[in-house]
This record gives C-alpha cells, sequence and structure tokens, in this order.
C-alpha cells in the first residue's frame, strides 16, 4: 500500500503546505498553515487552504513581512532537501526579483542614512561625560 505522499508525488500534485515547506520558504509547516490562512500566499491571485493541492506550472505569491515572492512551481516535491535543491522546485518571476531587488535597496538607503551610534561609551568616556554633565 502506497503513503498519501508517495500517492500525490506520483500525481505530480502537493499540499501547498507541505510544498512551502519543502521550497524552504518557511522552517516548519506549521509556519507553513499559518501563513496560508492569515493570506499571505495566494494561488494565482485568490486565497486558498493549506490541504489545496498544487501542480507544476501554478503561480503562487508568497509575503514574508515587506517581501512579495511571486514564484512558479517548477518541481513537487514533498520532502525538503538542501538548499539547492529547494532552488529546482520554482522559478521567480522577473517582475518578482526586480521587485524585491528595488524594496532591498530601498531599505539599505534608509538604513544608511541614520546616524550610526558607536555603542556602549567605554569607562573613560562616561567619566568624561559625567565630568562634563555635573559642571556648574
Amino acid at each position: 500500500m502506497k503513503s498519501p505522499e508517495t500517492a500525490d508525488a506520483g500525481r505530480g500534485t502537493l499540499r501547498l503546505d507541505k510544498w512551502l515547506w519543502a521550497a524552504r520558504f518557511y522552517k516548519t509547516r506549521a509556519l507553513a498553515v499559518q501563513a496560508i490562512d492569515a493570506g499571505h500566499v495566494q494561488l494565482s491571485d485568490e486565497r486558498i487552504k493549506p490541504a489545496r493541492s498544487i501542480r507544476v506550472g501554478d503561480l503562487i505569491a508568497i509575503r514574508k513581512a515587506a517581501t512579495v515572492w511571486r514564484v512558479t512551481v517548477t518541481a513537487i516535491s514533498g520532502r525538503r532537501g538542501s538548499a539547492v535543491e529547494a532552488l529546482q522546485l520554482y522559478l521567480e518571476t522577473a517582475e518578482s526579483i526586480a521587485a524585491r531587488e528595488e524594496a532591498t535597496s530601498a531599505r539599505r538607503a534608509a538604513f544608511d542614512g541614520q546616524p550610526r551610534l558607536p555603542g556602549r561609551p567605554t569607562k573613560r568616556q562616561r567619566r568624561k561625560l559625567e565630568d562634563f554633565l555635573s559642571e556648574p
């Protein structure tokens, strides 16, 4: 008797939450289910349930924080492998790559514009500050 995972792989379909976990978008299937239930994962621009079967060629939009990936499923795997293997499971659209790079550069520019504090003052700096503040 075949397991459900083997039977689905033979038909070329797999649960969405399991695929997201195998493609390394989420560390656990539970996190993938939470994201799907919250509406952060969409299949062809519509909300879906975690048990929805996906096939090769499906277009999935995944939103994590301020980053959005739009990927096309290129392979089905219910096994979580290495990061190199995970990259073989999907192909990111060119628009998605450009939008992510633009958002990343905007965040870096905003971060570079903020003043850098050197961290905690040394004992010597703290004593100088205390002397300065205690002057009449």
